[in-house]
């Protein structure tokens, strides 16, 4: 039998977090095994339950929602993060990205719709609600260009370049331990690495600048030298 996704709720709206925890647990078939409108209660309470996902209003009273994952960050806590929130603002989400979340939900979605991903989000997928993927895209397209993403580019190294791939397309580190053959441990130093040469600040960011970097004339010409036409053979 498949475990529930563990979900914790963070919302200082009481209705919200009763009326989500109902949803995900009688339709989602998932278990809301924490709910809080405060925020200091977070960490400890993430230290008690170990849910598989957080999901995390933007707007909190006193407080904002990503000061609470600097926070749980912070104290070492490396739990999944959605946004859930009313803010459509694309400066918003490119905060929430940039912060390391997986996934951007707006709270006027339908509600199979936030079912859906906030379970794929717990699996590991990035989620981002319909009506934001415009502004997701347009975020995708903002950041350094051209020779100037080369130069960082070139800092890395063949090894470096194959776990940025990785993490670009969503994998774990586990995961990328596993397709490369290298300890979990080396895989960690490997993104640390990327990171500070890179100067990135979270794995989204990482991919966003993978697809950038890809996207841009010396990416381009990168996998093209790396995918080179085959020669036709001779009459």
């Amino acid at each position: 039998m498949t475990e529930k996704i563990r979900v914790m709720l963070v919302d200082d709206h009481s209705l919200c977090r009763n009326g989500l925890k109902e949803l995900l647990e009688h339709r989602g078939g998932m278990s809301v095994v924490s709910t809080t409108g405060d925020p200091d209660l977070v960490a400890p309470l993430l230290q008690e339950h170990h849910p598989d996902l957080l999901v995390l209003d933007l707007r909190l009273a006193h407080t904002d929602g990503l000061s609470v994952l600097r926070m749980i960050r912070a104290g070492g806590c490396d739990v999944p993060v959605v946004i859930l929130t009313m803010s459509d603002s694309e400066d918003d989400m490119s905060a929430a990205l940039r912060a390391g979340v997986k996934g951007y939900l707006l709270k006027d979605m339908d509600p199979e719709e936030v079912i859906d991903a906030i379970g794929r989000a717990a699996r590991g997928e990035m989620v981002v609600a319909s009506a934001m993927m415009l502004k997701f895209a347009q975020i995708l397209q903002s950041g350094p260009k051209g020779s100037a993403m080369g130069d960082l580019v070139a800092t890395l190294t063949e090894r470096e370049r194959q776990v940025l791939d990785h993490v670009a397309s969503g994998q774990s580190n586990k995961v990328i331990a596993r397709a490369l053959d290298i300890s979990h441990n080396t895989v960690k130093l490997h993104v640390r690495h990327i990171m500070d040469k890179l100067n990135l600040r979270s794995r989204v960011e990482a991919a966003v600048f993978s697809f950038e970097y890809r996207n841009s004339a010396d990416g381009t010409k990168v996998v093209a030298d790396h995918n080179p036409k085959p020669k036709m053979p001779p009459h």
